[in-house]
């Protein structure tokens, strides 16, 4: 080679642009490694997801068990996380609901929560409901323990929700009632097609004297029915029982009997210290309306049934009575002729109430301190325990269809923590996973971004 031509290769190379080697290779592997970190957080939450959401969200196979519905002999309160009735996996038909003060019974503001037991099952639920909600009095179960009836909470325009427990659904039923500022659900039809919801309304502009208001509203169209109205103080409502065709509810000191369209069969006047006995006030033939006294002197309740007629007693009933308790409400009856009533023991630390509110008895109020439910079987001398409920739990309502079929079982209430708790915990740990995942990342991209010129 000539010194010409060496020197002509020098000059030509010295003018081509010198290839970054270092430079362009450390960023193809900043890329190849940026794209490993995504794959691998992609993977991480992907798989966490479908891990946690899952069981969640997939349609459970039918149970061939929930027909076997059975009263559990007892509840316990729910476990922290547990899900919402309307979560999936579905619950379907309830046995039982319960409500009180216990902590896991209380929400976010003091606001109550229901628990909800599986009819076939030990698996359980919450249902949110508003301030001062109690089961059997503002939070209804339907008679095949399908439904839950409860008040929407809407200030403006009051209404009752109605939660399918099998599809999850929440309908709203808005009131008719003009003006109305609270609509409860107070009883069901004994079909389960209609619901029997109590507004309150004010008489006047300044809302000193409030009216109550009766109506029966059908779940299939919405069709609202009128039944009764009348001052507040007559507490229109306070005790609904269901016959097929037919309704019986107290109101003051008068029980009334009327069709589903609103016509009064018949009504009577109710004796001192007697009241309509609960929702299960109907004999299971229908021919006769079961009333509770309560004797004073010897601290005990005695069910006792009547013409619905005219409220003339029809026979003894020959049922043990309760003692030692506030306040008992007939749920129904076995079918081997037991009535099965909530008993509300009192609390010993609670105040004795002034005179003039000792006029009705008293549920989940300040002057309970627990419920179970007793077993009065015809020609037996004391009432038998069939459920028992931790302490703090005040009020407990049960399915008709649970109460006919006679089937009382062995309870196992779960334990741990429910299903929302796994949930949040899951995702947390996603989070978590990818935060540490990014950092490194992260952090020199900004080194690099806040680099002058970078």
């Amino acid at each position: 080679m000539t010194a010409r031509l060496r020197d002509a290769l020098h000059g030509t190379a010295d003018g081509v642009p010198a290839y970054p080697v270092y430079e362009r290779a450390l960023a193809t592997a900043r890329r190849s490694r940026r794209r490993r970190t995504a794959a691998a957080v992609g993977a991480v939450v992907l798989l966490a997801l479908a891990g946690v959401t899952v069981p969640v969200t997939r349609t459970p196979a039918l149970d061939p068990a929930a027909t076997d519905a059975a009263l559990p002999d007892r509840i316990g309160l729910p476990p922290i996380g547990t899900p919402h009735a309307t979560d999936r996996p579905r619950l379907g038909p309830a046995s039982v609901i319960f409500s009180g003060t216990a902590p896991r019974l209380r929400g976010w503001n003091d606001a109550s929560i229901v628990g909800v037991v599986s009819a076939a099952s030990d698996r359980y639920r919450i249902l949110p409901a508003g301030r001062d909600a109690s089961a059997g009095e503002t939070v209804r179960l339907s008679p095949d323990g399908r439904h839950l009836a409860r008040p929407d909470g809407d200030q403006d325009h009051p209404g009752v929700d109605v939660v399918d427990l099998v599809t999850g659904r929440t309908r709203h039923f808005r009131s008719t009632v003009t003006d109305t500022v609270r609509s409860t659900p107070v009883g069901w039809s004994a079909d389960g097609a209609s619901l029997v919801v109590r507004d309150e309304a004010p008489v006047a502009f300044d809302g000193a004297t409030y009216t109550s208001v009766l109506n029966v509203v059908t779940l299939d169209g919405g069709r609202w029915t009128r039944l009764a109205g009348g001052a507040q103080e007559a507490h229109f409502g306070a005790a609904v029982a269901a016959a097929p065709g037919r309704l019986a509810y107290q109101y003051g000191r008068t029980v009334a009997v009327t069709d589903l369209r609103g016509r009064e069969i018949s009504s009577f006047a109710l004796p001192d210290e007697t009241w309509l006995a609960g929702k299960g006030a109907w004999r299971p033939d229908g021919a006769t309306l079961t009333l509770a006294t309560r004797r004073l002197e010897a601290d005990e309740w005695t069910l006792r049934q009547v013409d619905p007629a005219t409220g003339r007693d029809v026979g003894p009933l020959r049922l043990p009575a309760v003692s030692g308790v506030v306040a008992i409400r007939l749920l129904g009856w076995a079918p081997d002729g037991s009535a099965l009533v909530a008993a509300f023991e009192p609390d010993p630390l609670a105040p004795d109430p002034p005179l003039e509110e000792q006029t009705d008895p008293p549920t989940a109020d300040q002057r309970v301190g627990g419920v179970r439910l007793l077993a009065l079987t015809p020609g037996a001398a004391t009432p038998r325990t069939v459920l028992t409920a931790p302490d703090q739990v005040l009020a407990v309502d049960v399915a008709d269809q649970v109460i006919r079929g006679g089937r009382v079982r062995d309870a196992q209430p779960p334990g741990g923590v429910g299903l929302r708790f796994w949930l949040w915990a899951g995702l947390f740990t996603v989070l978590i996973a990818a935060a540490v995942t990014l950092r490194a990342p992260v952090l020199r991209w900004v080194r690099r971004w806040r680099r002058p010129g970078g």
